[in-house]
């Protein structure tokens, strides 16, 4: 497949990253042209646009992390919300999407709502897939998103945001995430997510 970007189409084949200068007009239209469709993905930081078509893989390990967290939640006894697709604007500053992100705390702030204020009830956590360094994790500081999730290279940065900045460090909502996401990403080259799920399951009756 060829790259074509014109006003009637939008084509990247899979895994490609495409940098175009523009601003946020520019992002908007693109946006609009794009509509529901889940490829390629869009980003806006000030001054560039950028489009990814996301590989194969990275719809599989976006929905396994965010089955992961859904169990520890579980697990816990949480209440939350999760979204996805979704699309993060704040108008002239940035434009994200996060392939999942969790209410955790701030749960009801989101609870009946069709539209979300991103700037003053961001979501607690977001998980992004890179597997074409797409993901940068000061795109998400315009929003403060208190944990971010980026799996890389089949290893979980856990990014948590301290004043004006992310640091990695460990999870405020899941201890040993890290551990447990590692061990779900090795039988996941040999099972289904929904052996995995409930091999986690186990695991987590186990530890009682």
């Amino acid at each position: 497949m060829d790259t074509v970007i014109t006003p009637e189409r939008i084509e990247l084949p899979p895994g490609a990253v495409l940098k175009l200068l523009g601003d946020w007009q520019n992002y908007q239209v693109l946006s609009q042209q794009l509509g529901d469709r889940s490829s390629p993905r869009i980003k806006y930081r000030p001054g560039e646009i950028l489009l990814m078509a996301p590989l194969p893989e990275h719809g599989r390990d976006a929905s396994l992390l965010a089955d992961i967290a859904k169990v520890l939640l579980d697990r816990l006894e949480q209440r939350y919300d999760s979204f996805t697709p979704i699309t993060m604007n704040l108008p002239e500053i940035s434009g994200i999407e996060p392939d999942y992100c969790f209410y955790i705390e701030n749960w009801r702030a989101v609870v009946g709502k069709k539209r979300m204020d991103w700037q003053s009830a961001p979501p607690d956590l977001a998980i992004e897939i890179d597997v074409t360094s797409y993901t940068n994790i000061n795109d998400y500081l315009p929003s403060r998103v208190p944990e971010v999730w980026i799996l890389k290279s089949n290893r979980l940065l856990i990014y948590r945001l301290l004043l004006e900045s992310y640091v990695l460090t460990e999870s405020s909502y899941f201890p040993n995430v890290r551990e447990i996401v590692q061990q779900c990403l090795q039988i996941a080259n040999e099972q289904t997510t929904s052996e995995i799920i409930s091999w986690l399951k186990n695991f987590l009756r186990g530890q009682q």
